[in-house]
C-alpha cells in the first residue's frame, strides 16, 4: 500500500456515494492494521460546487470526483483490496486540502 493510492470501495451500502477511497497515510506507518483514507464522490453537472480548497476535483477514468477531505476517516487494511490508480501527481492539492481542514489556511 502506498500513500495516495486509490482503492475501490467494495461496501455495497456506500459505494454508490463513495466509489473510491484515497489512502493518505504515510508509508512509514505501514505496519499499522488500519489506513487513513479520504472518500471520493462523483461530480455531476447538476451537483453543487464543493469548496475548492477543501474538496479538490480529480479525474479517474475520465470521470470527475470530489475529494471529500472533511470526511477523513480510517479503515482496516483488509477493506482496501482493489487498487484502481494512484493520485501521487495530485499530492500537493490533497495535502493542501488536509492542511486547510486542520488549520483553515
Amino acid at each position: 500500500m502506498a500513500q495516495f493510492d486509490v482503492y475501490v470501495n467494495t461496501d455495497q451500502d456506500s459505494n454508490k456515494i463513495y466509489p473510491y477511497f484515497i489512502d493518505i497515510q504515510n508509508d512509514l506507518l505501514g505496519s499499522l492494521n488500519s489506513r487513513v483514507v479520504i472518500p471520493l464522490t462523483p461530480i455531476q453537472e447538476a451537483d453543487k460546487t464543493y469548496p475548492k480548497h477543501l474538496c479538490p476535483v480529480i479525474d479517474i477514468n475520465n470521470k470527475k470526483f470530489a475529494v471529500l477531505t472533511y470526511q477523513l476517516t480510517s479503515v482496516g487494511i483488509s477493506f482496501l483490496q482493489q487498487q484502481e490508480t494512484s493520485l501521487a501527481t495530485s499530492r500537493d492539492d490533497i495535502v493542501a486540502a488536509i492542511d486547510f481542514l486542520v488549520t483553515g489556511i
